[in-house]
């Protein structure tokens, strides 16, 4: 049985029943938005901090109650695949089902749990959708804590978002349950998976979550035909072994395809683990490696722009096909989203000159 926290202090916004809870006969309610599949009893919350089960019934109570808005570049998420050189407007509420230690945005994602209150700002799914056109937006992404605790929410968010030619973009530590994934799969379009480790010990010492669920995850995004990108950050003594980095890549290439982008992290101190260093940049670099030598077709080096491994190269021959420097980025694709030298279509979201939709699935 998971453990459940106690009531958390109420942000502002509209408290809505949750899509996918079952009630039992003792007025408990079974949770079945994340893989945790909290049990939360009456006056109680789950490990999110933000559904709460209010006389047999389960609330979200983050609905509406953005904590985090902002114009992001759609590589600062990242995805590199996915309309290149676009902007994604970006939000948030408060909440998360990990706790990681080293996560960078701990005062919103596990302000709840912590009995802290993030300050919000009430915005509707049709302001939202508003905001991100009047920016020009490309995209909405849903980011900076766990999107699928926000899920009604971000539902709500992304019908109307899609009916105006915005993508949907989850930025997610990979926790939503099968049921969750069949409801974001009628509006989503892309995600960036976080893979943390390939370590179970690692996810229930650091996380409070277990790596299997997130696998299976992985796993029915892509059936359910969403993009997939996969960041790792790669944190010194914790996760960089090189012979599990092995075991991470390989999975990537047998289970998501060759042509999944793989994006190596750069971890810096924050939250919890402020004393450990950063990672050196040869631990990247001989990651990056590792990715390749497992088969992945575009791996990728963040938070480390002196290395200079931002760029998307054909699959097929090398060609240069999106030269970035840091969040500047200068597109060499064809039209169609080709490769000018061999024709090769490169494997993403929205390639397409002035297109908006499109997948190409990975190889």
């Amino acid at each position: 049985m998971a453990m459940i926290g106690t009531r958390p202090r109420r942000t502002i916004g509209e408290d809505v029943p949750s899509l996918l809870a079952t009630t039992l006969p003792d007025g408990a309610v079974r949770c079945g938005v994340c893989a945790h599949r909290c049990l939360v009893r009456p006056g109680r919350v789950g490990i999110c901090g933000v559904r709460e089960n209010r006389d047999g019934i389960l609330y979200s109570t983050a609905y509406g109650a953005a904590v985090a808005v902002a114009m992001d570049p759609i590589e600062k998420k990242p995805l590199f695949h996915v309309a290149p050189g676009s902007w994604a407007y970006s939000l948030a509420t408060a909440g998360c089902p990990f706790h990681c230690v080293f996560c960078q945005n701990w005062e919103i994602a596990q302000g709840p749990r912590l009995g802290q209150r993030p300050p919000a700002r009430s915005l509707s799914p049709e302001q939202a959708v508003a905001e991100a056109l009047e920016g020009g937006a490309r995209s909405i992404a849903y980011t900076y804590v766990e999107p699928t605790v926000f899920l009604e929410y971000a539902l709500d968010i992304g019908r109307p978002a899609r009916a105006a030619g915005l993508l949907n973009l989850f930025i997610t530590d990979g926790y939503a349950t099968p049921e969750a994934i069949g409801l974001l799969a009628t509006v989503l379009d892309a995600a960036n998976v976080d893979l943390k480790a390939f370590s179970d010990a690692f996810y229930r010492r650091r996380c409070g979550a277990r790596l299997n669920h997130v696998l299976e995850a992985l796993e029915g995004y892509r059936r359910a035909g969403v993009w997939l990108e996969v960041t790792t950050l790669v944190i010194p003594g914790e996760n960089d072994d090189p012979a599990e980095l092995r075991e991470l890549t390989a999975w990537l290439v047998e289970h998501l395809g060759a042509e999944t982008p793989w994006h190596v992290s750069r971890f810096f101190p924050a939250f919890r683990m402020l004393d450990t260093p950063p990672t050196p940049l040869a631990t990247l670099r001989r990651a990056a490696e590792i990715g390749r030598e497992a088969g992945l077709r575009h791996v990728y080096v963040g938070n480390a722009p002196e290395l200079g491994m931002d760029d998307t190269r054909c699959a097929g021959c090398d060609a240069l096909l999106v030269a970035r420097r840091g969040y500047h980025v200068v597109r060499h694709l064809a039209d169609d989203g080709s490769c000018p030298s061999c024709g090769r279509r490169l494997a993403g979201r929205a390639l397409e000159v002035g297109s908006a939709t499109g997948p190409v699935p990975c190889g």
